[in-house]
């Protein structure tokens, strides 16, 4: 499931990046981008297995609770994703599939490194050890996404960076130019 998923969002990445080449340059806002990128995202999933699961921008619900998770101090953090792709809470087997954070290269370490903590928490299986998947019922915070992604957008040197996300940890790291 997670090869397909990187599968999906390298072509929805690589036809947004040839396709808003002048929007990705103009300067406009993570949240625009993330927008756009919504859109070829989409596209790839209705095409795909995964036709069920919809692709949203700024979602913070949770089984119509605000969506929370917990950092790696524990605390108990409120929090809506800059893109994700999920169920709404209609598939339990695998409600959340992936998770995208989007930071202009000009913005601070410490926002970088929240955006890559969030992620790490979301693609943990559990947070105290003790929820399992019972098929019938969610955990308290957000987890379980099958895949993270970090995308970093550096308009001056023309390169996106992507960092890929699994069970709490990176694994994976690449530059596109464009």
């Amino acid at each position: 499931m997670e090869k397909r998923l990187i599968q999906i969002f390298d072509k929805a990445n690589n036809d947004f990046i040839s396709e808003e080449k002048s929007l990705i340059l103009s300067g406009v806002s993570e949240r625009t981008l993330c927008g756009a990128l919504m859109l070829f995202l989409s596209k790839e999933i209705r095409e795909s297995a995964f036709r069920r699961y919809y692709v949203d921008v700024e979602y913070n619900r949770n089984n119509g609770k605000i969506k929370t998770i917990r950092n790696n101090r524990e605390e108990v953090i409120t929090i809506n994703c800059d893109l994700i792709v999920h169920s709404r809470g209609n598939i339990i087997e695998q409600d959340n599939l992936l998770a995208l954070e989007m930071k202009k290269s000009t913005a601070s370490d410490s926002e970088k490194l929240k955006d890559k903590e969030r992620l790490m928490a979301l693609t943990k299986d559990t947070f105290d050890d003790v929820w399992s998947y019972d098929g019938k019922s969610y955990p308290e915070h957000v987890c379980r996404y099958i895949l993270g992604v970090y995308y970093e957008v550096n308009i001056q040197k023309r390169t996106i960076i992507i960092e890929y996300y699994r069970k709490g940890n990176l694994f994976h790291k690449y530059g596109i130019s464009f």
